[in-house]
């Protein structure tokens, strides 16, 4: 009898001892949005892994409950103080407006294409899945798009992207940034097509100096649609750039798998501090312009980071001002959540929010329709 109580006492202390964890991760979690990586990089790890912190916090709470210990009221307190920061993952959708139109709607797509499947090893597969894209967008008819990873061949008879899309989607009007050129014909960057006319073009530089390791993007054009003018960012932001080999974990190699953790902290830490630096720069450079603005991107962070509260603190996010439901817009191999976002001015309205059901990239495509409003 002694010794299953002494059982249970341990079970108890385990299970609380978890508890204590589980209760800090989440306090780090609800502090990752608001410091700069540089000040204590770990933190943004949490922000990362919040869900899953989450997670395990509500189903203790409701073990806890169920035995009526008062440790399922002191998780309930966390959960508490961490307020309307759990709303940035699941959205309830926004207050029903009445927008006044102002030259109608404008309806915008940010979508990271992966190169449109340009290293798939079989050539028609590659040919098969950039058609489907192309089949897509023709479907949805974008009036702006926002593509990442975008690539044109400058003898395009080859593997042809910008100059089929240009007639499929009857584009008015083109801007494209290109970071990587391989002899002189293969271009890798971002390009924003618009069915409507760009009066002004720019670029934020989002490091000091061109460097091939941080490749990441951000253009700006001012499209005019009937008497409105929006500027719409194009945005990519930093990525970890995990490859295979720097996840694979080898069973009897010790020193090759703490050498490969070791290379995965790093790619994470320098890829959070570059990333937040560079959502500063776009922010500021955007509180400038002279017209509503709407930026669109993969932004390669979660709703839980510094990366995002930078935007979120100046513009809406047309996801949560629209959408009922969680979202997910990365396909890849990791479960890394919603980290494609349409940010807009907060004098411009949205609706009518949608990511992309079918899977023909490592992102989904996102859209939603951006309307001028004035209101009462």
């Amino acid at each position: 009898m002694s010794q299953d109580l002494g059982k249970n006492k341990l079970f108890s202390g385990i299970f609380k001892l978890i508890t204590v964890f589980v209760l800090l991760g989440l306090l780090m979690g609800y502090l990752a949005p608001f410091v700069h990586p540089n000040t204590f990089w770990p933190i943004a790890f949490f922000g990362l892994v919040y869900p899953v912190i989450l997670v395990i916090a509500i189903v203790l709470l409701i073990g806890f409950a169920i035995k009526l210990s008062r440790w399922a009221l002191v998780i309930a307190v966390f959960l508490i103080l961490g307020g309307k920061l759990h709303f940035r993952l699941l959205s309830l959708g926004g207050k029903e407006m009445e927008p006044v139109e102002v030259g109608g709607g404008l309806k915008v797509m940010s979508y990271n294409v992966r190169l449109f499947s340009l290293y798939t090893p079989s050539e028609e597969e590659r040919n098969v899945n950039r058609q489907k894209i192309f089949n897509f967008l023709k479907t949805e008819r974008p009036d702006v798009v926002c593509f990442q990873e975008f690539y044109q061949h400058e003898k395009s008879t080859s593997f042809p992207t910008l100059d089929s899309l240009v007639p499929l989607l009857e584009i008015k009007d083109y801007q494209e940034r290109y970071v990587s050129r391989k002899r002189g014909r293969h271009n890798f960057g971002i390009t924003t097509l618009s069915k409507y006319p760009i009066i002004s073009k720019g670029e934020v530089p989002l490091q000091e100096e061109y460097d091939v390791a941080n490749d990441n993007l951000c253009i700006f054009s001012d499209i005019v649609k009937g008497v409105d003018t929006f500027r719409v960012y194009n945005v990519h932001l930093q990525s970890i750039k995990l490859k295979a080999d720097d996840i694979a974990i080898e069973d009897e190699n010790m020193e090759g798998t703490k050498g490969a953790v070791k290379n995965v902290v790093k790619k994470l830490k320098e890829a959070y501090q570059l990333r937040a630096d560079q959502a500063r720069k776009v922010v500021e450079h955007s509180k400038e312009s002279p017209y509503p603005v709407i930026i669109c991107g993969d932004f390669n962070d979660t709703p839980m980071s510094y990366t995002y509260n930078q935007f979120l603190k100046a513009y809406v996010d047309s996801f949560r001002e629209t959408t009922f439901g969680i979202g997910s817009t990365y396909a890849g191999r990791i479960p890394a959540g919603r980290i494609d976002y349409i940010f807009h001015s907060k004098e411009l309205h949205a609706e009518d929010f949608k990511i992309q059901t079918e899977k023909l990239s490592d992102h989904y495509a996102i859209s939603c329709i951006i309307h001028s409003v004035v209101s009462d």
